[in-house]
């Protein structure tokens, strides 16, 4: 059985709150709750084992690093900063501190990004077909695209020779396209098409609840409990060889 963690909430929307009762249920204690820049003031970040940290992109550089700065492990699963995340994995690594980052903590998402990376390898060598990807979300999500599709897409160009880079708006044949959707109550789908003249290939991930992703950031404070370094789902599931 997992040792019972003392949790710093950091974030208390929809997924703060989502995470809090899954926490209980797992024997966990959520000691610290932090939803607004107020609340840093008194915060005694001490009280905890691992902050989970999900709020926004203007955010997340700035709570990791205050986690830093207090020895405390934390698992990120806000997304839309990506753009700073070499830098802040750097500073972890030079504090000597504990970062789990992921842009989706659903499990099967994770097995969904090696099938896509897969596929992508297979399709190399097929010139008729084109590819995109479609992201579908709730219309709260702040970030466009999402950081799920971004990292679908980063593997496909990374392994199609043809594809130079993903953009919101194709431009070129050598653009792939990641269309965004919004719409009311709906966690997250991610569809990769493969179409040519004749015949289509379709992969596509659906979640039903927030309960999955969930779960992964609370599997992932367990797993990172007493570890230091910078580490990913795919250190979590032993998926390194994929």
């Amino acid at each position: 059985m997992n040792k019972s963690l003392n949790i710093a909430l950091i974030g208390y929307g929809k997924m703060g709150k989502e995470l809090e009762k899954l926490a209980k249920e797992r024997g966990h204690q959520v000691v610290l709750i932090i939803d607004a820049p107020d609340d840093w003031t008194d915060a005694d970040l001490s009280l905890a084992d691992v902050a989970l940290e999900f709020t926004t992109p203007e955010t997340a550089v700035r709570n990791i690093l205050r986690c830093f700065e207090n020895g405390l492990p934390v698992v990120s699963g806000t997304t839309g900063w990506l753009d700073q995340y070499e830098s802040v994995k750097q500073q972890g690594i030079d504090l000597d501190q504990s970062l789990f980052f992921a842009s989706n903590f659903s499990i099967s998402v994770n097995i969904f990004f090696i099938i896509n990376r897969i596929l992508a390898k297979l399709m190399n060598n097929q010139p008729d077909y084109t590819v995109d990807i479609e992201e579908i979300h709730h219309t709260t999500k702040l970030d466009s695209p999402s950081g799920t599709a971004i990292v679908l897409a980063n593997d496909i160009v990374q392994n199609m020779e043809h594809l130079d880079a993903w953009s919101k708006q194709k431009s070129s044949g050598n653009e792939l396209e990641i269309r965004s959707v919004r719409e009311e109550n709906v966690p997250g789908t991610h569809i990769v098409t493969y179409e040519s003249s004749f015949d289509q290939i379709q992969i596509h991930h659906t979640a039903k609840t927030r309960k999955g992703f969930a779960l992964g950031a609370i599997l992932a404070a367990e797993w990172l409990h007493g570890r230091k370094g910078m580490f990913e789902m795919k250190d979590l599931l032993n998926l390194n060889e994929y």
